[in-house]
């Protein structure tokens, strides 16, 4: 719902309420004044403080060196003042601005305003004069601390008051979820406050008295217990109470008498409305340049006179609200509502989030979206001078903006973001239109497959294996892969970003089964033929060859950071030609005069382990694990992760020669250390290049031959400093090479085979040892292929893994990792033959055949049938003649042939040529029964990973009588969209900066720094990006840590939202976020909403994964300490002992997790006066204590000391109990002492066990500590320099690999929880 073209959307928030970020509402109003060349007129980069509300950190103009890593941080005090607001019809009120906001922001706040939003057509004026809206308010004269602004009505022309219709129907259906449903417009679900009763903050503290406490209704849902089978899905989207929302009218759409004749023109008509009202009053509304009236015309006679009385308003709500009593009450309480929700709820996404499953919607009549569905353009384009967009102009001018400062780089960084949201939209609708056959092709002569689109000046093509291009690649297979790859490329050229080289905007869709390439134009492409624009690179494969200087001038400041070797190949004349990129790489010079390159498929160099070439050998890692293997296409490569991956470790190799070597020469200076890694192993290749170069300038002649011989050793290109590279046109089919036997090419050979080894003998192993720690815990498929590709290891390698956690030693450890890994095969699988599958089905019979397939994949019924689409409006003899043209075989009806037991056995088949895995299984019940997975996590992931949506209802997959889905149950099938994600690269410098400051410890430095990252994101990113969730999330962890527990609140709430919103409600991110959320929940006192939250939590990982998962120790840990501390004793204990057991199975019976959870049963024993088996418990975990940890830690004490208490709690109960026994009921009983546990001491268990360490300490001391962390830093800093100085032994810490991406680690583990 919200303009896809205005580029001013991120509206500086500020204190006040409601205009706290982007206002989505009526945005509409502002995006016309742009030209479309230049999509920036006024970029956001000065200000934005939806966040930091006390607009402390202003980013402008000045700029400070930091810790030398000149990195500007910039602090301007900018500080607000307020105006006062003259709006006709209301008392004025106050309103507090930012110097830095334009003019038209304070327009979008009174759009969103609850007493002003149906206005959309005013200027503002200060003393008569009106205000520019795209200047900036510091720049006005005389616009002050309380200047007054008026708000004047302004005369409607047809675009404003289309804008106003658009706008009242957004108010009107601003609490209606179906678009989320639909995915359109970027908006999305978000159930938190569902589960929080409203908002968060100071009005959840009802729950606060100790004698209230027994109120709270604990007993969770039955589907949600500890051993529970039951999987339902309804609970997944959870509706609402009132699921009728408040209706204001019956219709509002467009007139049929539309539009004006041209004598009513000329009175001042734009356009008619027509209207039902609830009273059921049919109304014929002209909406004039004066405003809004009723006119004499109905349904069938045009009379547009205005009615006696017309009522005319200027707003379109102030007319209706004169004609229908019933809108006045429901549109004032739908606002009041409105602007109730967090506007984390409203704000729409920058990609768009579909969900793959929604409940029955009501279609109603909505004049909007039947225009937008209809006009070609995409949303608001026709307010843009110049109509449709020109993507290419856009996206290379928004790269052409200036970058010296860090104003100019946000302002910058924001255009291409922006461009970037809108054209991965724009291309999304294209490749969808173009697949329902809604656009004609520029080639409609040829066969379909072979036909090629454009759309909104967008280029579409499919991805077959056209005019035999990938012939020797594999055919259709490589064709299907090559746009990804190519888009990798675009990525890593992109990243890079080196002034003057340009790449097309490239979107690849996958819908319906067709692959989809959706690229932006080159300018004067089309006119010339393709062999006559390409100036460097080769057009087939590299029989011919071309090469140009300025290319190679531009490829060659790409080919460090991309690790690419420059090298001559042969040309068909047998020419050397030279080239700093891969053979297909093409240059093509625009009429722009721009330098493009494109089809960079090959930018990173082949997989040698899926490539088998004759007559050369794999190293014998690679052998050993029965590489290489043949794949399906030959365009394997290697992902970028694994190349830096590979540089850096090589890198550490060779400190480790040259150390070795220089030792051996310097026996004498034993003690000294070659040059640590620097401490976050990010930068620390290149510094240590640096600091070698000087080694080899100073050093004498011995030692530097040392050094060169370790350069030459780790096969680094050049002999004066460590540059490894690699040449990506080493065994392409077709590329020749001037002499095939050098030692140059002998060498980057061997380089591709030690990578490929590298990855099977180093990366592969450290993922399943991360796996082993829990330092990553996948919960789905997205997760663990997210954790795969951080480390450079490519899907088609998951077998491999999977094998190698059956055998490994720690497999018990891994069971959740083997069972994902099978379900990710299984599922990937599955949707390579849908995909097919779907190819053969013409439009009528989608939800026919989708339903047919999910029931063969997953339905116990042993013959499902698809009940074909009859055809109610043809003949049977008529039928056979029309034959629709589409791009599938021929035969339509093949799909309907399949059956279960045909489906699981290509399923077998592809698991065993795909990812040669073999699962024989004939069935999904013998797939379920031998990997013990759960089949609505199947469903889950073949859903998300097709794009097919279905009902929200209770299936029951285990009958045998009938199948478990019908037609009906598919609601829609979404594309699946890949694109580049712009980063915010300045933003993300002060985040790792931040990171890395808190966990030296210094709390608050770390702070202000994500503070004013967060800042930064939102200058980029707008108010919603997953970024921007992990900040959030660290904040509130901080905030917490510090002690601020409301602040911690407010934080974590928005990162829920965002994480539901951006990423998905059920994605395992938002899990964790919840629980996040739960544990401030539980520290402000807010227990009923503590617990909610974590069975929130609990229900979906049981959904996306099981119960079987280590994280649900850590869930149901916190579940039962909660529920102890509200006195549900027996439902603790439920929770905790499951804890025990899946902590016992993930963590080894010996780990200090598992005495932690034997204390924390111990402690629910003791609440019920159940000694003998508190006592069993923790004697297990002092074992447990004293075995890992010795006699004198003081966790062994503590628990020591408890075990003291409770015998003589358990002694004092056997005396009484004999007493009772012995004297019968006249027995003197002594009071036991039967603890409720406090609420701090549940809460500091809480704290333990999500590993969040608080070090009571006074101010004084905090200072203390911090002089003396900084005083060792020094120390420290002196000694390494003195160190590197010498240059010797070697002493190299190893780089972490592992750098997860949005993991903020202020966690150490539980166990050294010993401060």
């Amino acid at each position: 719902m919200v303009s896809k073209t205005d580029e001013t959307s991120p509206v500086a928030g500020d204190t006040r309420e409601g205009k706290e970020l982007e206002n989505d509402i009526g945005k509409e109003a502002c995006d016309c004044a742009h030209s479309s060349g230049m999509p920036l007129v006024n970029g956001d980069g000065g200000h934005d403080h939806s966040e930091v509300e006390n607009h402390k950190e202003k980013d402008d103009g000045e700029t400070r060196a930091d810790d030398g890593n000149e990195q500007e941080v910039i602090v301007i005090q900018d500080t607000g003042f307020t105006v006062k607001m003259h709006v006709p019809g209301i008392e004025p009120f106050d309103l507090q601005v930012s110097p830095q906001e334009m003019v038209q922001e304070i327009h979008q706040v009174l759009m969103d305003r609850e007493d002003t939003c149906h206005r959309t057509c005013f200027s503002l004026q200060l003393d008569g004069n009106v205000l520019d809206n795209f200047s900036e308010l510091k720049s006005i004269e005389g616009l002050q601390e309380g200047s007054n602004l008026k708000v004047v009505e302004e005369p409607y022309t047809v675009r404003e008051a289309r804008i106003h219709v658009r706008h009242i129907r957004d108010l009107l259906k601003s609490l209606d979820p179906s678009d989320s449903y639909n995915g359109v417009d970027c908006n999305s679900l978000s159930f938190l406050s569902m589960f929080t009763e409203g908002d968060l903050g100071d009005t959840g503290k009802r729950k606060r008295k100790g004698s209230e406490l027994e109120q709270i209704d604990c007993t969770p849902p039955e589907h949600i217990l500890p051993g529970s089978k039951d999987r339902p899905l309804l609970f997944l989207q959870p509706q609402t109470k009132d699921v009728k929302p408040l209706q204001c009218l019956k219709v509002l759409t467009m007139s049929g008498w539309n539009p004006p004749p041209g004598n009513r023109k000329m009175h001042g008509d734009l356009m008619y409305l027509y209207v039902v009202t609830m009273e059921d009053r049919h109304v014929s509304i002209t909406a004039s340049t004066r405003g809004f009236y009723v006119n004499q015309s109905t349904a069938y006679s045009f009379n547009p006179k205005p009615a006696n009385p017309s009522f005319l308003s200027h707003s379109l709500v102030e007319l209706l609200s004169q004609i229908s009593p019933i809108f006045k009450k429901n549109f004032a309480a739908l606002q009041k509502k409105r602007v109730q929700r967090h506007p984390f709820e409203r704000i729409a996404t920058p990609f768009q989030v579909y969900s793959w499953t929604a409940p029955t919607v009501e279609h109603a009549m909505d004049c909007v979206r039947a225009e937008d569905a209809y006009t070609s353009r995409l949303g608001y384009e026709e307010h843009i001078p110049g109509q449709t967009r020109d993507w290419n102009e856009e996206l290379q001018t928004t790269r052409e903006l200036p970058r010296k400062n860090l104003p100019e780089r946000l302002l910058r960084e924001r255009a291409i973001f922006k461009v970037h949201s809108d054209f991965a939209a724009a291309a999304t609708r294209g490749a969808m239109a173009v697949i329902d056959g809604n656009v004609m092709a520029i080639n409609p002569g040829e066969e379909t497959k072979m036909q090629m689109f454009i759309w909104n000046n967008i280029f579409f093509s499919l991805g077959f294996d056209v005019r035999d291009h990938y012939k020797d690649f594999g055919g259709d297979n490589a064709a299907y892969v090559a746009p990804t790859n190519d888009l990798n490329g675009v990525r890593a050229y992109n990243a890079v970003d080196v002034e003057g080289l340009y790449t097309l905007g490239t979107v690849v869709v996958d819908y319906r089964g067709y692959r989809v390439t959706a690229q932006s134009i080159i300018p004067g492409i089309l006119e010339r033929e393709q062999e006559q624009s390409v100036i460097y690179g080769s057009i087939d494969f590299g029989k011919t060859v071309v090469s140009h200087p300025k290319y190679l001038e531009l490829l060659e400041k790409t080919a460090r950071p991309l690790k690419i070797q420059k090298h001559n190949v042969l040309n068909d004349k047998n020419e050397e030609v030279e080239l700093c990129s891969s053979v297909e790489c093409k240059g093509i010079i625009g009429n722009d005069s721009r330098h493009y390159i494109l089809d960079l498929l090959r930018t990173f160099p082949p997989d040698l382990n899926f490539l088998p070439v004759e007559g050369e050998e794999l190293p014998e890692e690679c052998s050993k694990m029965g590489f290489p293997k043949e794949h399906r296409h030959r365009l394997s490569c290697l992902r970028q992760e694994l190349i830096e991956a590979f540089v850096e470790h090589r890198y550490l190799v060779f400190m480790k020669l040259a150390a070795l070597q220089l030792m051996q020469q310097k026996a004498n200076k034993q003690e000294k250390d070659c040059a640590a890694v620097t401490e976050n192993g990010s930068s620390c290749v290149t510094k240590a290049v640096e600091n070698n170069k000087t080694v080899s300038e100073d050093v004498d002649p011995k030692s530097k031959e040392v050094i060169l011989n370790a350069y030459k050793a780790v096969g680094s290109v050049s002999n004066t400093s460590f540059d490894i590279r690699f040449n990506p046109d080493i065994f392409s089919p077709g590329v020749r090479f001037h002499d095939s036997n050098s030692e140059e090419l002998h060498k980057q050979k061997q380089l591709l085979k030690d990578a490929a080894a590298f990855l099977v003998s180093c990366q592969i192993p450290s993922l399943i040892k991360d796996c082993v720690d829990h330092t990553v815990l996948p919960m789905d498929g997205a997760t663990l292929a997210e954790a795969m590709h951080q480390r450079g290891i490519n899907i088609r390698y998951l077998a491999k893994i999977v094998e190698l956690v059956s055998k490994s030693l720690a497999q018990q450890q891994l069971d959740h990792i083997y069972k994902l890994g099978v379900t990710e095969i299984i599922t990937r699988s599955a949707k390579h033959i849908f995909k097919i599958y779907l190819q053969g089905v013409e439009l009528s019979g989608l939800s026919v055949a989708i339903s047919h397939f999910l029931n063969c994949f997953l339905s116990s019924f042993p013959n499902p049938i698809a009940h074909l689409p009859t055809d109610e409006l043809v003949s049977k003899k008529k039928r056979n003649k029309r034959k629709p043209r589409h791009l599938g075989n021929a035969d339509n009806t093949a799909w309907a042939s399949t059956t279960p037991v045909e489906l699981w056995k290509s399923i077998s088949n592809e698991t065993r040529n795909y990812f040669s895995f073999s699962i024989d299984c004939e069935s999904v019940d013998q797939a379920i029964e031998k990997y013990g997975l759960q089949k609505i996590s199947l469903l889950r992931e073949i859903c998300v990973k097709s794009g097919i949506q279905i009902l929200l209802k209770e299936y029951n997959f285990d009958s045998r009588h009938r199948p478990t889905f019908t037609e009906e149950d598919i609601l829609n099938i979404f594309p699946v969209v890949k694109h580049v994600n712009p980063k915010a690269s300045d933003a993300f410098h002060f985040f790792q900066s931040g990171q890395a400051k808190v966990q030296q410890g210094f709390l608050k430095e770390g702070c202000e720094l994500i503070n004013e990252a967060l800042n930064l994101f939102n200058n980029v990113y707008g108010a919603m990006h997953v970024e921007i969730c992990a900040c959030l999330r660290l904040l509130a962890r901080l905030n917490y840590i510090m002690g601020d527990y409301n602040e911690a609140l407010s934080n974590q709430q928005k990162a829920v939202l965002m994480s539901e919103r951006a990423l998905g409600v059920d994605h395992p991110n938002t899990i964790q976020e919840y629980m996040h959320l739960a544990l401030y929940c539980f520290a402000n006192g807010q227990l009923s909403t503590a617990l909610k939250l974590l069975y929130r939590s609990r229900y979906l990982l049981l959904l996306v994964y099981g119960e079987d998962h280590p994280e649900m120790a850590l869930l149901d840990s916190n579940i039962g300490l909660v529920l102890h501390g509200v006195m549900e004793y027996d439902l603790a204990l439920r929770f905790l002992e499951n804890a025990l057991a899946i902590n016992g199975k993930y963590h080894g019976a010996k780990s200090l997790k598992v005495a932690l959870s034997h204390h924390l049963v111990a402690r629910v024993y003791e609440s019920k006066a159940e000694f003998r088996s508190a006592l069993q418990h923790e004697k297990d975990g002092y074992t447990i204590y004293k075995n890992q940890l010795g006699d004198n830690h003081e966790k062994t004490k503590e628990s020591s000391e408890y075990l003291k208490y409770l015998t003589q709690q358990a002694v004092a109960l056997q005396r009484t109990m004999n007493e009772i026994y012995k004297n019968g009921s006249n027995a003197s009983i002594l009071p036991l002492k039967f603890t409720a546990p406090t609420m701090a001491s549940v809460l500091e268990q809480l704290n333990v066990i999500n590993g969040i360490l608080f070090i009571p300490l006074s101010q004084k001391d905090l200072e203390n500590l911090k002089a003396e962390v900084e005083r060792r830093q020094q120390l420290q800093g002196a000694v390494r320099s003195a160190e590197r100085e010498e240059s010797t032994e070697e002493k190299v810490t190893e780089p972490c690999h592992t750098k997860e991406k949005s993991q903020p680690t202020v966690e150490p583990s539980t166990e050294q929880a010993s401060a």
